[in-house]
């Protein structure tokens, strides 16, 4: 009897060409998002802080090179550029210090009630949240008529209801920030509420049932139960807020326009009048940068102080 060896068979290695087209693959299709990202961020950017480091003039053929000269006019004192920088960067960081808190409390709060089963739940969610599809121009004039300093609605019901005097709420340094922060907290707690009702779709029963066992109080329950388990959406929820907050122009420029005396004016607005008003091109790219490296820092510092808490919370 004969027996007949097969020889094994051995693994055909890919051809070359096909090895290339495999290790190119992933890139190609990151190649369209690489492009864009390219196009609108790498390429303003850097076209920016080559204006910032120019002397720009779009009436003059000539552009010298200045180097920091107008990052350093940021940080003299007694320049214009100091002065209202400053000024106006303060301004955002009070609304924003005044906002986040309401906007978070207010939303937390919203989605607690309308998390449990009320009649017109779905109605109310739908109120709440559509605010939100509204423009900055169509809610900053809603707000302006609404606390405007003779016709508004707000000083007539106060008038009909007491008797009192119009108040000046639109020229009245301090005051101007109410319909401000008020319209803004209205605008947008929809989408925050949303997030938060998703959150505590997700929180199991069986912990409040478990806890309603033990003798659990309601203010136990959500200081021990609810409130941990919301930590990673609040921390998405304030640091998202945080920065919508900072960049604060709309409503301030079609409520107020900035008043009284800048006392409302965000850095936004400022910059964007140093460029467009002013026509100082290279002094609001040079504030751009300054005001982009602050909110760098300060998101990071946020979102790491806040993630440190999740954790240990979580722990």
């Amino acid at each position: 009897m004969t027996v007949t060896h097969t020889p094994p068979r051995t693994a055909t290695a890919p051809a070359p060409n096909s090895r290339h087209r495999a290790s190119l693959e992933p890139y190609l299709y990151l190649l369209p998002h690489a492009v864009l990202f390219f196009v609108f961020t790498v390429y303003p950017i850097g076209y920016g802080l080559y204006i910032s480091l120019h002397r720009w003039d779009l009436l003059s053929g000539r552009q010298p090179f200045v180097g920091s000269e107008f990052f350093r006019s940021i940080f003299t004192p007694d320049t214009p550029q100091f002065e209202f920088f400053w000024k106006t960067l303060w301004n955002t960081t009070f609304f924003t210090l005044v906002s986040v808190p309401l906007l978070v409390a207010a939303a937390l709060g919203l989605a607690l009630l309308l998390h449990r089963p009320i009649f017109g739940r779905a109605f109310f969610r739908a109120v709440f949240f559509m605010p939100g599809i509204l423009t900055v121009s169509v809610m900053g004039i809603l707000w302006r008529w609404l606390f405007d300093n003779q016709i508004g609605l707000v000083n007539a019901a106060r008038e009909a209801l007491t008797g009192a005097p119009p108040i000046p709420w639109l020229s009245t340094e301090g005051l101007a920030w109410v319909p401000i922060i008020v319209g803004t907290v209205w605008w947008t707690v929809g989408f925050n509420m949303t997030l938060y009702l998703a959150a505590l779709g997700n929180v199991p029963q069986s912990l409040y049932e478990a806890a309603a066992l033990d003798g659990a109080t309601p203010g136990q329950t959500f200081r021990f139960i609810t409130l941990p388990l919301l930590a990673p959406v609040t921390l998405f929820v304030v640091v998202t807020t945080a920065l919508a907050s900072f960049q604060l122009f709309g409503q301030s420029l079609v409520i107020t326009n900035g008043g009284p005396s800048r006392s409302t004016q965000s850095v936004i607005q400022y910059i964007t009048e140093e460029a467009f008003t002013n026509a100082q091109y290279s002094s609001a790219a040079a504030m751009g940068f300054v005001f982009g490296l602050l909110m760098l820092v300060l998101t990071a510092a946020q979102f790491r102080l806040m993630a440190r808490d999740v954790k240990e919370g979580g722990s």
